[in-house]
């Protein structure tokens, strides 16, 4: 399918309470995995790459063979990047032919989140490219006792009206309790602050950080109005797991195990596509 911006289709999933995913890619093999997972569920999906792969030797070739391989398909798939740190690196990405881009500004004072983050958007839109931001910020995994216990990094909903009408921006990636990687405890996700924060705006809501978010709270948020969900640590931890068991079992060849980060990319995608409502509404 011709690629393009993901925003009209999280715009559908918003008002028929569905989450679109995406998944955090990093090679061939967990590139046709996730692709296959989207297509045997017939789901709109995001092929993501990390701000830390912009840069490297094969970050052309990787996003030339995304590009290939979303064209190719017969479901929607766009292209984005993932937490952009800079205007420079949101730009490089739109020259290599991301769809989406999202930039990062969560860490900085947010009168200067709001500058790039406008940047960026008036820059991507005139080339028709959508723009993801944050606000709060979405810490690790290996800090919540600290994040849940002291509420660190939450999102203001006094401060989504203002960021969102100055900024532009098209989508919104919220800090409500969720947390990168792997989480240290329960995840505690705050439904109260999300209905607070859709009340104020109808952007388009973000979840990161959702390995290891229970199944419940995966669709209570997206009743709340949770429209993308990011993951990437539950992939990884999965296709890793496949190969060190073949491995035990004796496996040594490239050629045994590699098919397994495929199949558990497959695999694991599809699961995450069904649980957030998503297979069928391509």
């Amino acid at each position: 399918m011709p690629l393009t911006s993901i925003l009209p289709y999280l715009q559908r999933a918003q008002q028929e309470k569905y989450a679109i995913p995406l998944f955090d890619l990093f090679d061939s093999n967990a590139v046709d995995g996730a692709f296959q997972a989207l297509e045997d569920l017939r789901a709109p999906g995001i092929a993501a790459l990390y701000s830390n792969q912009l840069g490297k030797t094969n970050t052309a070739a990787l996003t030339a063979y995304l590009r290939a391989r979303a064209e190719q398909s017969q479901v929607p798939i766009s292209i984005m990047l993932d937490h952009g740190a800079s205007f420079e690196q949101c730009m490089q990405a739109i020259r290599l032919g991301f769809t989406d881009v999202m930039f990062d500004g969560s860490k900085l004072p947010l009168e200067d989140n709001i500058a790039i983050t406008k940047a960026v958007a008036r820059a991507a839109h005139a080339v028709g490219v959508g723009v993801e931001a944050e606000l709060g910020q979405v810490g690790m995994g290996s800090d919540y006792q600290e994040i849940y216990g002291k509420r660190k990094g939450y999102t203001d909903p006094a401060a989504v009206e203002k960021f969102v009408a100055e900024t532009g921006v098209d989508m919104l990636a919220i800090a409500i309790g969720n947390a990168h990687g792997v989480y240290q405890g329960e995840p505690n996700i705050d439904l109260n602050l999300l209905a607070e924060i859709r009340r104020r705006v109808e952007t388009p809501l973000v979840l990161h950080g959702g390995s290891g978010i229970s199944e419940a709270q995966f669709r209570a948020a997206v009743q709340g109005g949770i429209c993308k969900i990011n993951i990437a640590t539950d992939l990884y931890l999965e296709a890793g797991k496949n190969v060190a068991a073949a491995a035990a079992k004796g496996a040594k060849s490239y050629f045994e195990l590699m098919p397994l980060v495929l199949t558990a990319f497959r695999q694991r995608c599809g699961y995450h596509i069904e649980l957030f409502g998503a297979n069928g509404k391509a």
